[in-house]
């Protein structure tokens, strides 16, 4: 009897983000988390999406629970979307980064490459605190040699009609701009399985 190897599982890509990435005030199903699995499928991709987003998330909180869910999942890929709300809380900013840089580097430990995803806050933040913030995660991905998203609302960030009543989060309509936005930079990293 010929026994056929079995075929081996789907890599995994972790999603590591707050709010915008848990698809806060969303059907899961809107979210462009979800949507990004429906994209792989639709391109013959194989691989599994892990949404280990929590609302609320900081870069601290993400900091603390990231060995466990690397521990758990075992992601060949981590999309690291944080920082939201350390800008909104007014977290010092090398505190932001030492905490970005940690979580980086227990990924690139776990041998998983890693997409950086860039957030900006709005101006009423005041330009210099805006702009220092903003570098921060430019510094961190260009410091461990990342691909960077610049920013996940890139071009309608200022368009009230996508974003949910708060003004903060994106509505279903928002969630396949995010995901081309993220697809740009991700599907480089891809490899077929």
């Amino acid at each position: 009897m010929l026994a056929l190897p079995a075929a081996a599982p789907a890599a995994t890509i972790l999603v590591y983000g707050d709010s915008l990435s848990a698809g806060y005030g969303l059907p899961q199903e809107q979210g462009w988390v979800s949507l990004l699995a429906q994209r792989l499928r639709a391109e013959k991709f194989d691989y599994r999406v892990v949404n280990a987003s929590i609302s609320g998330e900081t870069t601290s909180g993400g900091r603390a629970r990231i060995g466990g869910v690397l521990k758990n999942h075992r992601p060949e890929l981590v999309i690291i979307e944080l920082g939201a709300n350390d800008g909104l809380r007014g977290t010092s900013l090398a505190v932001m980064r030492t905490n970005l840089e940690a979580i980086v580097d227990d990924c690139l430990s776990a041998k998983a490459a890693v997409l950086l995803v860039g957030i900006r806050l709005p101006p009423n933040f005041g330009m210099d605190f805006t702009s220092k913030f903003q570098q921060v995660f430019t510094d961190v991905a260009r410091s461990r040699k990342l691909r960077p998203v610049p920013f996940i609302l890139d071009g309608f960030g200022a368009k009230r009609e996508l974003f949910q009543a708060d003004n903060i989060h994106p509505t279903a309509a928002a969630q396949p701009l995010m995901l081309e936005i993220v697809w740009k930079e991700l599907k480089p990293l891809l490899k077929r399985q």
